[in-house]
């Protein structure tokens, strides 16, 4: 049996948003489930390992996670509310959350031997936010990394993220991790008030080897390393939206990674081209190995 070389833990949920007033559509997503979508489809063997309800919003998650190529056996249906965020507005962004089909997820259900094979976990967002799901997903993190597998994390800050998560779940994670991913958003909810380098001397503080990519919008993004430094500017697209973006980035940068990809400024170009083909389409987009090494080609040709 051929297992996953990444599995991706956390929700998958409906995005139920508001355009004009009274008109809403769903859309399925959730930043794990979009990480995982993107890893496969830039050919890595991927697993989205999480829970979905057996309805039609369940249903709709399952179709197009089949449609990416994910390996279905990890992901579970519970006979419970799906998962739904609702966003009435996205400018200013408000949004809550409702369902509760993905904390039922069980890791004693995944298929049998599937630590031996895995080399990378990810993990990030609500899942890590929302109780029991939190701490189940933090011990599977642990016993992860006591079996040496490599550990990436995004915290991807949502308004969930309380005192707990601040003081117990997020050091946790960061402390076990390889890679982590920051947005310049997530920074000033994580460290209020602190410049990038003083946040980074914090999170040095927690994690002294592991990588860290931060995300700047439309300035680009910043790889810090143990003892290196690297800049990548924002490739220019004509941009749909942005939703999905940073998904997209750390999707790239693990991707690169495992696909072999070893020079860090390398890695960052291809997370940067992920980034870029995603904004130009509406919706979180995943990015194909195509995509990539077609504007990476146009790039390079300019």
């Amino acid at each position: 049996m051929v297992l996953p070389r990444a599995v991706v833990f956390g929700e998958a949920l409906t995005d139920l948003v508001q355009g004009h007033p009274g008109e809403w559509k769903g859309y399925p997503g959730g930043a794990p489930w979009n990480v995982a979508r993107a890893l496969s489809r830039l050919g890595v063997d991927t697993a989205f390992a999480g829970s979905v309800s057996t309805d039609s919003l369940g249903d709709q998650i399952v179709h197009h996670s089949n449609l990416a190529g994910l390996d279905l056996r990890f992901l579970q249906r519970v006979d419970r509310d799906p998962l739904v965020a609702i966003v009435p507005s996205s400018r200013p962004p408000k949004y809550f959350f409702a369902g509760d089909a993905d904390l039922f997820f069980d890791p004693m259900l995944l298929p049998d031997t599937w630590l031996s094979h895995v080399e990378l976990c990810h993990f990030s967002c609500i899942s890590l936010a929302r109780q029991p799901l939190a701490d189940t997903l933090v011990d599977v993190a642990q016993q992860a990394k006591k079996a040496g597998k490599r550990i990436s994390f995004d915290p991807n800050w949502r308004n969930l993220m309380d005192r707990y998560y601040r003081e117990q779940t997020f050091p946790t994670m960061t402390s076990l991790s390889d890679m982590i991913k920051l947005s310049d958003e997530d920074l000033r909810h994580l460290y209020p008030g602190q410049t990038e380098n003083q946040a980074m001397d914090e999170l040095r503080a927690l994690n002294s080897q592991m990588q860290i990519l931060f995300t700047r919008g439309e300035y680009g993004m910043a790889l810090h390393t143990s003892d290196s430094y690297f800049e990548q500017p924002a490739i220019a697209v004509n941009v749909a939206d942005t939703v999905g973006a940073g998904d997209a980035s750390m999707a790239g940068w693990l991707a690169a990674d495992l696909l072999g990809i070893s020079d860090l400024q390398e890695r960052l170009r291809f997370s940067a081209a992920c980034v870029s083909i995603s904004c130009s389409y509406a919706g979180a987009h995943a990015p194909t190995m195509a995509d990539v090494k077609k504007l990476l080609g146009a790039v390079s040709s300019i």
